[in-house]
């Protein structure tokens, strides 16, 4: 199943009414969100949820704190949490002050994060 196309749009417009330039990108069946360069959020599909959940990107000074939020999971594609990194249910996002709220706590870290290598081009 593909991401949340009406979640993405909610996410565009919170980020164009913020003034933030950002890029999208599809991973892996999901869509990524990038600021500066830098992967700020995304939407993800989880079969083992069975709904679509928010990715964040929120640093590690607040991910323990974040992830006691009831509609908070670990972030986790392998069996091993990506500290950091977590997963916002959908009931933690429904309302749209909610999701304002934790596309603040991405871009207050988005200045801190490093950004991926560029990929090397093939001829």
């Amino acid at each position: 199943m593909a991401y949340d196309a009406f979640l993405a749009d909610r996410i565009r417009q919170q980020l164009k009414e913020k003034h933030i330039l950002f890029e999208e990108l599809n991973m892996m069946g999901g869509l990524c969100f990038k600021v500066d360069n830098k992967m700020l959020c995304g939407i993800h599909f989880d079969k083992k949820f069975g709904d679509n959940l928010l990715m964040a990107r929120i640093g590690e000074a607040v991910y323990e704190a974040e992830l006691e939020k009831p509609n908070c999971l670990p972030m986790d594609f392998t069996g091993r949490p990506m500290k950091g990194y977590i997963f916002v249910t959908p009931e933690g996002f429904d309302a749209d002050d909610d999701l304002s709220y934790w596309l603040d706590v991405c871009l207050a870290f988005n200045p801190l994060a490093k950004a991926s290598k560029p990929k090397k081009k093939t001829k």
